[in-house]
């Protein structure tokens, strides 16, 4: 059996400080170099993510948390024909310059007739209302935390492997204690 083509969508802004969460997860995400795991990163997700969604197997999106579980929390959000066919009452709302996780997979099974699973990695930030580079200290032993979990998931293609339903995580890890 052929291992999952797996493509990490990161993004964030990090001139924001702790919302580059998810561009310094995916340059991690690179430095591993596993092999069928392709990383792209951004400052937000767009309808041209579709495209690269359509070519993978499974899709993790990677965005900072403003609010929920420390350090991190993993969320189903199903296939993208399951998303598609939810969203087709609603339409896929995306604008040319953003999109939701939840419309690039619909734009991917609408546009390019592909099934990939979609995952939300969200990693628990605290300072976003100021400008600069670098993460806060908490925000950065949540990446740390989040990594140590995900390089496994990644490595031995078990991202998602007990799936849970798109309204309860997959997996969230234990609290971290860490406050503002």
């Amino acid at each position: 059996m052929t291992p999952a083509r797996v493509l990490v969508l990161a993004y964030g802004n990090p001139g924001r400080r702790d919302d580059g969460l998810g561009p310094a997860c995916a340059a991690a995400v690179e430095r591993w170099q596993v092999p069928g795991v392709t990383v792209s990163s951004d400052y937000q997700l767009t309808v041209e993510d579709a495209a690269a969604a359509a070519q993978h197997d499974v899709v993790l999106f990677v965005d900072a948390a403003c609010a929920g579980p420390e350090p991190w929390a993993l969320r189903a959000l199903g296939r993208s024909t399951e998303v598609a066919a939810a969203r087709r009452t609603g339409g896929v709302g995306f604008s040319s310059h953003s999109a939701a996780p939840e419309d690039v997979l619909a734009l991917a099974a609408l546009l390019f007739n592909a099934d990939p699973a979609g995952y939300v990695l969200a990693v628990r930030g605290y300072e976003f209302d100021e400008f600069g580079e670098g993460l806060s200290p908490a925000a950065g032993r949540n990446l740390a935390a989040a990594l140590a979990a995900l390089e496994p998931m990644l490595r031995n293609r078990t991202l998602g492997a007990d799936a849970a339903p798109a309204d309860r995580p997959v997996a969230a890890a234990a609290g971290s204690g860490t406050d503002r």
